[in-house]
């Protein structure tokens, strides 16, 4: 089972064109390295250019060698090209999950629709749609987003991401959290489900396994639980040749095809080795 452990990491390092290099980079690089973290370098620039108080780099050095998330230090997440806003409490996104953005747009641009409604479902900070209408802004003229999520603390970091580009993100268990209006209406349904066998969560990182929210990551026991929830309503939801997009494993590829095709759903598997992401794209 492939773990979706890599993490979006929080852009490229700053570069320092001067000869003068702060004196605590070092000492920041080495508490790093001792605590496991690969990208120390990188991190320790973030992380010194995060604040200028000694006693606070300190504290965030330290919190970051007991494995508490990057992103949430800093408090935003480089995705797509975009930093966005994140908290504690909230699923960071994993740079895989930006080949469902790829397939989404590849998908908008081939039906050159002037109008495009769009859900971000399982939001978390709200990265995908954000990154989704960015990259389609200049050709689509009017985009209605809409994101939601069951937990609270994600859908206030959604909206406060969304909302500079007319957004809206909503509270709620999948679809019924969405406004009655978007039935049978959402051309582009994005979803990223947890989808981490039960049983797989023990293994995975520290990092991820002990700070984020586990509802964010536990599938359940073939790690295709909300998948099936979310198949089992889709067609009712999406607009007549609208596209639901789900990042899942290569070894749910089998299953996730015949959970959409029992959901009336036709399934297409989609594979990013670059990436190392894996999509099922189903069409209504």
């Amino acid at each position: 089972m492939r773990l979706p452990n890599n993490r979006a990491r929080s852009g490229p390092a700053p570069k320092h064109t001067g000869a003068v290099i702060d004196p605590n980079f070092d000492a920041v690089v080495a508490r790093l390295r001792a605590a496991g973290c690969v990208f120390a370098e990188d991190e320790a620039r973030l992380l010194l250019d995060a604040t200028t108080d000694r006693a606070e780099l300190d504290r965030l050095v330290e919190r970051r060698a007991a494995g508490v998330p990057l992103e949430y230090l800093l408090g935003w997440v480089e995705f797509r090209g975009l930093r966005i806003g994140i908290r504690p409490g909230v699923f960071v996104p994993r740079q895989r999950t930006a080949f469902l953005v790829d397939e989404a747009v590849a998908l908008a641009r081939a039906a050159g629709r002037a109008e495009l409604t769009v859900v971000d479902m399982c939001c978390g900070s709200g990265a995908l749609g954000l990154a989704l209408v960015t990259e389609l802004a200049e050709q689509t003229s009017l985009i209605e987003l809409d994101a939601a999520d069951i937990d609270p603390v994600a859908v206030g970091c959604a909206q406060q991401n969304l909302e500079p580009i007319g957004g809206r993100a909503h509270q709620g268990d999948l679809f019924a959290a969405l406004p009655p209006h978007l039935r049978g209406r959402i051309d582009i349904l994005l979803c990223n489900t947890p989808y981490v066998p039960s049983g797989e969560i023990a293994r995975m990182p520290p990092e991820a396994r002990d700070h984020e929210p586990v509802a964010a990551l536990d599938g359940g026991y073939d790690g295709l639980d909300i998948f099936r929830r979310v198949a089992a309503e889709a067609a009712e939801w999406l607009a007549p040749g609208g596209h639901l997009l789900v990042e899942i494993s290569e070894e749910q590829e089998q299953t996730a095809s015949a959970i959409a095709t029992d959901a009336g759903l036709t399934a297409v598997i989609a594979h990013s080795p670059e990436l190392y992401a894996t999509a099922i794209v189903c069409t209504n």
